[in-house]
């Protein structure tokens, strides 16, 4: 079985080093990580991943506007965005744990539940092919 690339676009390097060992410790995926959020699109383009975990709050960039950069890209609008917040638990939302049309993990919560949340995505995503020039 072909692992699954994920691009982690998060700021703090001590979060997306840890999130990029625990999911690689799987053996089901092949993780990138961007700490950087200017180049957030960038990454995307070179690492052609097939979901992204992408902060909600960062300097210069926010989550959302580097969503909706991927989005309108054609080469990566069908690639699924997961974000990753401290500030808001999923109890918190009312619109099923939804940000600006993507779902969310609280960083709080389980890696059972991040992973249980990644294979839904990635498995909904392939229920509804993109047209972005990839091979799985």
């Amino acid at each position: 079985m072909q692992k699954k690339k994920i691009l982690i676009i998060d700021d703090e390097k001590a979060f997306t080093t840890m999130l990029k060992l625990n999911l690689e410790l799987t053996g089901l995926y092949e993780v990138a990580t961007e700490n950087d959020p200017v180049n957030a699109l960038a990454s995307a383009l070179k690492s052609s991943p097939d979901l992204i975990l992408l902060d909600v709050i960062m300097p210069n960039v926010d989550g959302p506007d580097i969503a909706f950069q991927i989005k309108n890209y054609p080469l990566l609008k069908g690639i699924p965005i997961v974000f990753l917040t401290a500030t808001v638990r999923k109890e918190e939302v009312k619109s099923g744990g939804m940000i600006a049309g993507h779902c969310f993990v609280a960083k709080t919560d389980s890696l059972s539940s991040l992973f249980d949340t990644i294979e839904n995505e990635i498995i909904l995503s392939a229920h509804h092919p993109h047209s972005n020039g990839q091979q799985g």
